[in-house]
């Protein structure tokens, strides 16, 4: 079995991790266990861009359909010489 030594670990966390531990009749060791177990047995989610997280947040909602808008040509690019 591997071992690991987690330094720099803030004081509120490991106060959180032992009252878990506590709850759950672990101890501090095995309650981290489980918390890494249950964390990486979860399927890796795919990394999302802006637009695609946004899209998901309002779905649900039933989104909203805007009118495309016309493009216009491009104007003329400005003349610095003068």
């Amino acid at each position: 079995m591997a071992s690991i030594t987690i330094r720099n670990l803030d004081e509120s966390l490991k106060t959180r991790l032992r009252i878990q531990a506590a709850v759950h009749g672990r101890s501090m060791e095995d309650e981290a266990r489980a918390i890494l177990r249950s964390s990486l047995n979860q399927e890796p989610q795919e990394p999302k861009n802006l637009g695609t997280a946004i899209n998901a947040l309002f779905k649900p909602f039933g989104g909203l359909d805007l009118a495309e808008q016309p493009r216009e040509p491009m104007r003329e690019l400005p003349n610095f010489d003068e």
